[in-house]
C-alpha cells in the first residue's frame, strides 16, 4: 500500500537539511509503529521518497513524502501516532493512501509556491504598491527574463520567464513577495534566483536595493507543492490520494 505524508517544517527545523530529515523520518516511523515496507537485498531500507529537498533556513506548509506500508491504520490514528513522535518544528498534517498506479512524489512535482518576506526586524524598503509597481515592470513588461544558473557541474544561461507561473506582491504591513515556481527534476527554479535577478533590475532602473545586502534579510516559506493535472494546470501533491477510514 502507498502512503502519502504531507508535513510542515518551522522554527528552528528549518536549519536541519534534508538528509537529516530522511534519517529523523526513518526513526520516526519506527517510533510511531507505522507498518512500514523495507527494501530486500543485503542493506534493508525504508521504502521511503521525498517529493522536494526543501533548503536549509527555508520553512513549509506543503512538505511531502512517500511510503509503502504492509498495513495501516486509520488516516486519524497514523496522524496522532506520528504527532506523538514528531520534536517541535515537524508537524504532519495528511496521511493518504495513493492508488497502486500512482507515480511517486518525486517524479510528480511541477510547482512550488512561496511566500518571501523581509523578516521582522528588519526595515522593509518597499511599499506594497511600490512593490507591486516594480515588480510589474520585472515580470510583465520583459519579453525576456535572461540570468546565469549555476548547476553543480558549470553554468547556463536561460530565460526565467517561461519558469515563473505567478509572481506579485502580497501584504500591506510588511511587503512581500508570492511566487509559483517551476519545480522537479528537468526546470527547478529557486526562489532565491527569481529575486536576485528582480533584485538586479531594480538597480538597473536606479532603485538602490541590492540582492547581495537583503538576501539574509528575507524568510522564504514554502506554501504548497503541485503535480500537474490532466488539463495543464495544477494540483497539490497531497489531492492525489484519499484518507484511510
Amino acid at each position: 500500500m502507498k502512503i502519502r505524508i504531507k508535513f510542515r517544517k518551522y522554527g528552528m527545523m528549518r536549519f536541519i537539511g534534508h538528509l537529516d530529515m530522511m534519517r529523523y523520518f526513518q526513526k520516526a516511523m519506527r517510533r510511531a509503529n507505522i507498518d512500514i515496507a523495507y527494501s530486500e537485498g543485503f542493506s534493508p531500507h525504508q521504502i521511503m521518497s521525498f517529493a522536494a529537498p526543501l533548503g536549509v533556513g527555508i520553512t513549509s506548509d506543503g512538505e511531502y513524502l512517500d511510503i509503502e506500508v504492509h498495513s495501516s491504520k486509520s488516516s486519524k490514528e497514523s496522524l496522532r501516532a506520528l504527532n506523538e513522535v514528531m520534536v517541535e518544528g515537524v508537524q504532519v498534517t495528511e496521511y493518504k493512501r495513493l492508488p497502486d498506479a500512482a507515480p511517486n512524489a518525486m517524479s510528480s512535482v511541477a510547482a512550488s509556491a512561496y511566500t518571501v518576506q523581509f523578516k521582522e526586524a528588519i526595515q522593509n524598503p518597499f511599499s506594497l504598491s511600490a512593490l507591486q509597481e516594480a515588480l510589474h515592470g520585472f515580470y510583465d513588461c520583459q519579453e525576456e527574463i535572461v540570468v546565469t544558473k549555476q548547476t553543480k557541474k558549470s553554468q547556463r544561461t536561460i530565460d526565467l520567464k517561461p519558469f515563473i507561473y505567478e509572481l506579485e506582491g502580497i501584504e500591506e504591513e510588511n511587503p512581500g513577495f508570492f511566487l509559483k515556481l517551476s519545480a522537479g527534476s528537468g526546470d527547478n527554479i529557486k526562489p532565491e534566483l527569481v529575486l536576485k535577478a528582480f533584485f538586479d533590475y531594480l538597480n538597473q532602473n536606479h532603485w538602490k536595493i541590492y540582492w547581495d545586502d537583503c538576501s539574509r534579510d528575507l524568510q522564504i516559506h514554502r506554501l504548497e507543492v503541485y503535480a500537474r493535472d490532466d488539463s495543464g494546470g495544477f494540483l497539490p501533491l497531497g489531492a492525489a490520494g484519499e484518507d484511510i477510514c
